[in-house]
């Protein structure tokens, strides 16, 4: 039986944190390719469960910046699941009027993932529902490092102002500009910490940790987080 909703407080933007492909695989004697499988598989129905409870964005973090310093074997691995998850998702968002966003540094890819993501954001983009956003090859200070770069040639062409910067300038140059910062992060499998993700965006997030490893991560997952949220009175550094 499906938990009632219909009296909680729907976080606009929802982030998360997919940690534990791993762990769960190695606690089934497998190797961690299908810990990352099966992950997917909990991403496609994590979407069109975000989708139905009236989430506006939902952001994950698909392969961080450090993540290329694992073996050959698993990021070789990975990449081919991205190839295959490219078209797939495709699909999924047609299905259900979902658009995509990849943030982060794609340059580091194959070109042929280069134009699956092109084509992917293309094809969305004029999809109404949810905003569904990829963080791939991502890393908040990266995203910070290249937004200070293009600010600084902005400023020696005299098209921006020093005088003149604001926060709302610096998020405009974000990976994330036009996009609301996360109301909720969700982390599973129990770690607590940001590992430099949306390190900008998250100043203000709630944040809910569940020892649920992400490949069992589901509907009722999903919807214990909000109702953490509901709960929660977000002051924004200002007193009650």
């Amino acid at each position: 039986m499906e938990t009632d909703t219909s009296k909680m407080v729907i976080p606009a933007h929802v982030a998360l944190i997919l940690d534990g492909n791993g762990r769960w695989a190695k606690k089934r004697g497998l190797p961690r390719t299908a810990g990352h499988k099966q992950g997917c598989i909990t991403v496609e129905k994590t979407v069109e469960d975000a989708a139905r409870l009236g989430i506006r964005y939902l952001t994950v973090y698909g392969f961080s910046t450090e993540n290329w310093k694992r073996s050959v074997e698993e990021v070789s691995a990975l990449m081919q699941l991205f190839r295959y998850y490219l078209k797939r998702l495709l699909k999924i968002a047609k299905a259900n009027n979902v658009r995509v966003k990849m943030i982060g540094d794609r340059t580091r890819f194959d070109s042929d993932i280069i134009e699956g993501i092109n084509r992917l954001e293309q094809e969305t983009a004029a999809n109404t529902g949810m905003t569904f956003v990829i963080a791939v090859n991502y890393g908040g200070r990266d995203e910070i490092r290249r937004a200070v770069s293009r600010m600084m040639r902005d400023a020696q062409a005299g098209i921006l102002s020093p005088d003149q910067v604001t926060e709302d300038t610096v998020a405009s140059y974000l990976d994330t500009a036009g996009i609301p910062d996360p109301d909720l992060l969700i982390r599973t499998s129990g770690e607590i910490r940001l590992s430099n993700y949306l390190l900008w965006q998250l100043a203000y997030s709630e944040i809910y940790i569940t020892d649920c490893l992400w490949p069992d991560f589901n509907r009722d997952e999903l919807v214990k987080a909000i109702a953490q949220y509901s709960k929660r009175e977000r002051r924004f550094g200002g007193a009650k």
